[in-house]
């Protein structure tokens, strides 16, 4: 089922999604002398590409190495309502299609339980891992495709896979394989030091769990160089392994789920002031002035692509419990929404009129709705 090769020389990579983030992903790939291609359904995306940054086309999934998908997890005709029937589309074509052994990472941001999904698509023949983004476009020196990110994969076996690819971690087996093809201990070694086997500083051990925790893996806190000292072909971003992708799947949706309650806050507490005759801005300029506070700056409601979207998709992970502080978040986005809207067709800066009739609201895309930038 596995290949334990885990000095893989990467080559042959596609991008599939040559979108926001795919196609700067596929740049980032070519730039670090894989032979890059790239999938889109649109068929001029592909040939823009080609023609502006040198990425081949591909039209189907045979015979690469490593296949990187970058599609929208949204509806068709809601950015805001999360859905993975297009992702899931993709993972069946790939499954007819791609060689076994080859790598699937997802960038795409996906909802909790989505990689097992696409490792059973694939029929376990492929390795399977989950590196969701944090690139920002307004700010991609800073928060590029390079920066810090988060992995995490559906086995031992993936999760090193993964790694060798992003980082450039050698992954050398420190024991036989077992009955059901898993590595019961592993080491990931800093290819920057060579003398990495005898310090203890830069390992890294995968001591795989009992069963009855479903295979996962307890990964210590690290930090490694990215340096390559093998002649392997890497993308030379620093990852942070996580011990199962449920976690990888998790750290994303959260991350931007925090980010939608704190704006929440600010929009609630600028209906406060207006209802209150106090002024908001002066208010948050002298709350901002603790070392621990940091109260954001409210503009036209919740929006752009990933945080209403992702923010849903947390609130629907739980088969429990969901979140009710989030639930209070999206109602007080729809209150402020609500209240921006009135104001604009008043023409006023008044008290606030909310009524409970809420209504929905288009939101650009590319529209900046909060001070402190985030994806």
């Amino acid at each position: 089922m596995y290949n334990y090769n885990y000095k893989n020389n990467y080559n042959k990579v596609v991008i599939i999604g040559l979108g926001q983030l795919g196609l700067p992903v596929a740049k980032y790939v070519k730039e670090h002398g894989f032979d890059t291609f790239g999938y889109d359904i649109n068929q001029k995306t592909m040939q823009s590409a080609e023609a502006n940054y040198g990425i081949k086309q591909a039209t189907n999934f045979g015979d690469f190495d490593v296949l990187i998908i970058c599609v929208s997890t949204h509806r068709p005709d809601d950015m805001f309502t999360p859905q993975v029937d297009g992702l899931m589309s993709v993972v069946e074509k790939i499954s007819r299609e791609a060689k076994a052994g080859a790598l699937i990472s997802i960038e795409s941001t996906i909802p909790k339980g989505t990689s097992k999904r696409v490792f059973e698509k694939v029929d376990h023949r492929l390795h399977v891992v989950h590196a969701p983004h944090r690139w920002y476009a307004l700010e991609e020196e800073v928060h590029g495709v390079n920066q810090l990110r988060i992995v995490g994969g559906v086995s031992n076996c993936c999760l090193q896979h993964g790694l060798n690819f992003y980082d450039g971690r050698e992954v050398v087996p420190q024991t036989t394989e077992t009955a059901n093809d898993k590595l019961s201990e592993t080491s990931l070694i800093d290819n920057s030091n060579t003398n990495a086997t005898t310090n203890s500083n830069n390992h890294v051990h995968f001591q795989q769990q009992q069963s009855t925790n479903h295979g996962r893996v307890t990964i210590p806190s690290t930090t490694t160089s990215m340096a390559r000292t093998t002649g392997l072909k890497t993308l030379s971003i620093p990852m942070h392994p996580v011990s199962s992708v449920e976690v990888a799947e998790l750290t994303k949706i959260v991350e931007n789920a925090h980010r939608y309650l704190q704006i929440a806050f600010a929009e609630e507490l600028y209906l406060y002031c207006k209802s209150n005759s106090i002024s908001f801005s002066e208010l948050r300029e002298s709350l901002n002035t603790k070392w621990n506070v940091e109260v954001l700056e409210p503009r036209d409601g919740i929006g752009g692509h990933c945080l209403p979207k992702d923010t849903k998709m947390f609130i629907n992970s739980s088969n429990t419990i969901r979140s009710k502080i989030l639930q209070a978040a999206v109602e007080i986005d729809e209150d402020y929404r609500e209240y921006i809207q009135s104001r604009e067709k008043k023409g006023s800066m008044g008290s606030v009129a909310i009524t409970k009739d809420k209504k929905t609201q288009e939101v650009e895309p590319n529209q900046l709705l909060y001070s402190k930038k985030i994806n």
